[in-house]
């Protein structure tokens, strides 16, 4: 039997049954990431002793007679932006270097359920980008094509899963930072509902832009995790209620025909690249044979860059407040920390007008269920994307990146990337769906059947 590729479900099922231990599942997670990530740069901290300690302890209980969680020995890869207790929450930075107390809320909800926490991985400092590229980490590189950008923030964690090092990683999604990783990596990356899961210490993320989750090969993986991380606790400044059953059981169910528009571009956005407007294409060709009424047509107007932008300028501005040793700040952070407190005042803005400007652009679900729209307007692009840039220019190309996925951090709704084929150079492609506040259910249920249409969990990039 092999391991390679297993997923998260597999993994759990065959630790649950005693057919591989957790401590075998951790070993064999590490043999992988000791062979790819020096060319890949997916983790910045591997947890070597730790992970193989609490797998022995989870194998100790479990041959005692204790239970078995939904991710019984799973490991998984935590973003370099989560609390794991003793190790450093860097935020992609050499600037902090004291270690977390304790673990953050959705570690602990992890560790509950049985999974096994591996390492810590690779983002662009403070998340501030959507390419996981740093002057401190260095670039990290996608599976599919080493020379190609993983997109960012939670780059690492893409490249951990896509490559097979771990079925599945937590990352953070406060601008597409979930989303555009799952794109460029062939991956399923759903972004939740803003107060879905708890971001426990903090009251919030990036002044509310910002929701933790995972990147998955498959929708069953992410359903997997997130029914083990929804949640919220009374220090949350966001919360919902719970679902009505689990994500795991409502993808097993046929779904209804549902009402799609596809909108093809953003208002004021890039063009799409040609192969991206194929895979888009496709996408709704399948939603349409799957029995679904598919509609072509257009967005509400609506830019979403400025309020993002002064949320994000907000947020990093909160988080700087960590530092231990600011003069290790790399320059391009240097130079746009007076810029973002300049938009300090946006930041204030946005969240006070984000619950009406949603009324407004909700009134699409009046007539849709569901969206489709590209990920991102353009296919992975070569290493480097941010060298040289002043910071007019990397603010430039980071707001067309995220033209079709910001929307959903301003505005607080599910949204997720899903595998939609390959380009011509064998470069993974991406579209999206988004739903209405709270209708996660939906969401995946409707990935799910896509994934039956346009099978993606079996191909897997080649190991240079």
């Amino acid at each position: 039997m092999t391991l390679d590729y297993l997923g998260v479900v597999d993994q759990a099922r065959l630790a649950a049954t005693g057919e591989v231990t957790a401590r075998q599942l951790v070993e064999h997670s590490l043999g992988v990431i000791a062979r790819r990530n020096p060319a890949l740069n997916a983790f910045t901290r591997v947890m070597v002793d730790e992970a193989l300690a609490a797998a022995d302890a989870l194998d100790a209980r479990f041959a005692a007679g204790g239970p078995a969680g939904p991710l019984h020995g799973v490991p998984v890869a935590v973003k370099e932006e989560y609390d794991v207790a003793g190790v450093p929450t860097t935020f992609g930075t050499n600037a902090v270097t004291h270690a977390a107390p304790r673990d953050c809320e959705a570690v602990r909800r992890l560790r509950a359920a049985g999974a096994i926490i591996i390492g810590k991985t690779t983002m662009p400092e403070f998340g501030q980008w959507p390419f996981t590229e740093s002057t401190t980490y260095g670039f990290t590189r996608n599976p599919w094509q080493p020379a190609y950008s993983t997109a960012g923030s939670s780059g690492g964690t893409a490249a951990a899963v896509a490559s097979g090092m771990v079925a599945a990683g937590i990352g953070g999604d406060g601008g597409g930072s979930i989303r555009l990783p799952a794109a460029w990596c062939g991956l399923f990356g759903a972004k939740a509902q803003r107060g879905r899961i708890s971001t426990a210490p903090n009251r919030a993320l990036w002044r509310g832009l910002g929701v933790l989750g995972p990147l998955t090969r498959t929708v069953a993986d992410s359903a997997r995790l997130f029914d083990v991380l929804a949640g919220n606790l009374p220090s949350d400044r966001y919360r919902v209620p719970p679902w009505p059953e689990p994500l795991t059981e409502v993808i097993t169910r046929e779904l209804p025909p549902c009402r799609i528009l596809v909108a093809e571009r953003p208002a004021k956005g890039p063009a799409l690249e040609a192969q991206t407007r194929a895979a888009l294409h496709r996408v709704a060709e399948a939603l349409a044979g799957l029995g679904h009424d598919v509609v072509w047509g257009e967005l509400p107007p609506y830019r979403p860059g400025l309020a993002m932008t002064g949320q994000m300028a907000g947020g990093v501005l909160d988080e700087l407040k960590l530092l231990d040793s600011p003069r290790l700040l790399e320059a391009r952070t240097r130079h746009a920390i007076p810029f973002y407190r300049l938009l300090a005042p946006y930041a204030r803005a946005a969240e006070r007008r984000w619950e009406p400007l949603a009324e407004t652009m909700f009134t699409v679900f009046d007539r849709y269920d569901v969206l489709l729209t590209p990920t991102t307007p353009y296919p992975p692009r070569r290493l480097g994307v941010l060298a040289g840039h002043e910071l007019p220019r990397t603010i430039k190309v980071s707001l067309e990146l995220t033209a079709d996925t910001a929307r959903g951090n301003v505005l607080g709704n599910p949204a997720a990337a899903i595998p939609a084929g390959f380009t011509a150079d064998g470069l993974p492609l991406s579209a999206q769906l988004v739903v209405a506040p709270r209708r996660e259910p939906l969401l995946f249920q409707v990935a799910a059947g896509l994934e039956r249409a346009l099978p993606w969990r079996d191909r897997v990039p080649p190991e240079v």
